[in-house]
């Protein structure tokens, strides 16, 4: 079965988007920021959801992530995490979303090393997102930021061990990043993944580049993709719509939708 392709789409954009959206078939992961979420009608909500259906097109969401952390140590921080996170998920249930991403906020160096402090805070904060989603039927999932290693992540993934809590690998992310190899990565997330962010870039910085136009080598997570029980959802991440087109064209020339 072909993975379900999406493409990074701005709340914001997406009045502006719709057209390219229809002409070329492309579903959307819609990307809230924090002062969207509180902005956001019913009427809009429904209005895009409307829009999609009729295309016969889903949808993912990310999340905002922005100064937000759920392995926050400061209460506050961790109750607007969780305020922001919910909307999401509110938007979702509107949406009749299939996946929302969130960034877990993990940062070696403001932790000091001290992962563990962040892993006990991540278990006390997922539990209930985890069965609104199952609720929804929405599957929530964790994205790799400053993540050197695959380690925290696999920690808390495996504590919950839910169908409805996975991981969204970001080899953009991954390349500057993380020195650990990508195998070791995939073969320690392989039973959480569900989502993957596509773009490159040179390890400098994140220019969220057109599959290829970097110098990131894909094969290894191609070959991931084909050993995964189910097909995971691949989201393009180059930001505007030429760079889309060339990122999808890439995915087509190696047979991957």
């Amino acid at each position: 079965m072909t993975p379900s392709l999406f493409v990074h789409t701005p709340w914001v954009q997406f009045t502006s988007r719709m057209s390219f959206l229809s002409e070329h078939g492309l579903q959307p992961e819609i990307a809230f920021k924090a002062a969207d979420l509180d902005t956001l009608s019913s009427h809009d909500l429904q209005t895009v959801r409307h829009f999609l259906e009729d295309l016969h097109l889903s949808n993912t969401l990310h999340a905002p992530f922005m100064d937000l952390n759920p392995g926050a140590l400061d209460p506050r921080v961790q109750e607007v995490t969780a305020q922001r996170f919910m909307q999401t998920l509110d938007a979702a249930e509107a949406l009749g979303s299939h996946l929302v991403v969130f960034h877990p906020g993990y940062d070696t160096w403001r932790y000091g090393g001290q992962s563990h402090l962040w892993i006990e805070q991540n278990l006390r904060f997922w539990p209930e997102f985890i069965r609104r989603a199952e609720k929804l039927r929405c599957h929530i999932v964790l994205e790799n930021i400053f993540d050197e290693t695959p380690d925290n992540l696999q920690t808390v993934l495996r504590h919950f061990h839910s169908p409805w809590f996975g991981a969204c690998f970001d080899i953009g992310h991954w390349r500057l990043f993380s020195k650990t190899p990508i195998t070791e990565w995939q073969t320690s997330l392989r039973p959480y993944l569900k989502h993957f962010h596509l773009h490159d870039n040179f390890g400098k910085r994140d220019d969220h580049l057109p599959i290829g136009e970097g110098d990131i080598s894909f094969q290894p997570l191609w070959e991931t993709l084909s050993l995964l029980p189910d097909p995971p959802s691949l989201t393009l991440e180059a930001h505007d719509a030429d760079a889309i087109l060339r990122s999808r064209q890439a995915l087509l020339s190696v047979g991957v939708v």
